[in-house]
Parts: C-alpha cells; sequence; structure tokens
C-alpha cells in the first residue's frame, strides 16, 4: 500500500505549566512548518483544571490543523516523583485528546528525539535548534524551547516513518558520532 504524499503532524512536548506544540506538513518528503508555539497554563490554577484547559488546547490545536499523527515527548525520569505525575497526566491529557479525535500517537524518548535530529542523542537544544533550521529551511523558530522541543518531536517522528531526509552523523575515526562529524559529513544539509 503506497503511503500518502501528503500528511500533517502534530508534535507536543507536555507540562502542566507550558505545553509547547508543533504542526509540520509533510508534501512529497519535504517538510513544511505550519505552526508552532508554547500554551502557558496560570501557574495559581489546580492541577485539575490545567489537565482541563491542556485537553482543550489539544483539541483546539486538532480541530485546526487536521493532523493525522501525533508525536508527543515521553517523560524522562528524575527525582522529583510529583513533577513526574503531573508531566505524567499532562502527557495522557494530550494523548487521550488526540484519541478522541482518533489519530495514531507514537510517543519519543528525548535522547531519540535528539539523535534523530542532530546524529547526538546528548545534543543540546542549541544543536537541536539549529538542525531544525536547516531542516526546515526557516529563518527563526518560536523563541519558546517548548515550542521547539514540540517541532523536534514532530520530525523525529517524520524521520521514524522512512524519510529519505533524515539527517545521518556518520562516525568519526574515533568511533563516535558527534556535531561537527555530522556538519563535515553532510554539507549540503548546512546553511552557510
Amino acid at each position: 500500500m503506497a503511503r500518502p504524499t501528503e500528511r500533517i503532524i502534530l508534535g507536543i512536548d507536555p507540562g502542566t505549566t507550558v505545553m509547547g506544540f508543533g504542526v509540520l506538513l509533510v508534501k512529497e518528503n519535504k517538510v513544511f512548518l505550519l505552526e508552532a508555539d508554547a500554551i502557558r497554563f496560570p501557574a495559581e490554577d489546580d492541577h485539575t483544571l490545567k489537565l482541563r484547559a491542556i485537553f482543550q488546547q489539544v483539541l483546539h490545536v486538532i480541530e485546526k490543523h487536521h493532523p493525522d499523527e501525533l508525536a508527543i515527548e515521553a517523560q524522562f525520569f528524575g527525582k522529583n516523583v510529583q513533577s513526574m505525575l503531573k508531566l505524567g497526566r499532562a502527557q495522557g491529557v494530550a494523548i487521550a485528546a488526540a484519541l478522541h479525535r482518533e489519530l495514531s500517537v507514537v510517543e519519543y524518548a528525548p535522547k531519540r528525539v535528539k539523535q534523530s535530529i542532530t546524529g547526538n542523542g546528548n545534543a543540546t537544544k542549541e544543536q537541536v535548534a539549529a538542525m531544525l533550521l536547516n531542516i526546515l529551511g526557516v529563518a527563526t523558530l518560536p523563541a519558546s524551547t517548548d515550542a521547539t522541543d514540540a517541532i523536534a518531536v514532530a520530525v523525529c517522528h517524520h524521520f521514524s516513518q522512512g524519510s529519505v531526509a533524515r539527517p545521518s552523523a556518520k562516525s568519526t575515526a574515533r568511533g563516535t558520532s558527534d556535531w561537527s562529524s555530522f556538519v563535515r559529513n553532510n554539507p549540503e544539509r548546512v546553511k552557510k
């Protein structure tokens, strides 16, 4: 069965204080950024009210762009159990909103997203942003790192679906993948 030549991917970086989202149009294997932003929730709101707001905001973005798929950043393990619990709830509510609109949902670990975008699972946010500028062919990205993270999750999902435009960081002579080896091995992907 042939893959559709056009699809829309919604990427989400979940959070109860700030939720980033990025919407990509994939057309004939080219990626275009349709919209990206960070939605802020009032800190003084009750946690359950924030969860309702997350559900409503995700539905709003879905109704505006009609994505085919949701790519969402998975939780990472931290020391603060309460923070992890709240983040997990935010992620679950965003997934529930997508399932409510019958979208397919895929989760990606933060390291996998960074690896997919830069070739280095330990890349900095600045390195990820620099690669996103090149991948998307845009001059700027949103100022919010939450929005940029959401875009990165959506691009990672696109690459995981068999894109031929995936950056490939080849190993250096030392056997490691790093930013400089990616630039050296992919000069056509880096703007001067």
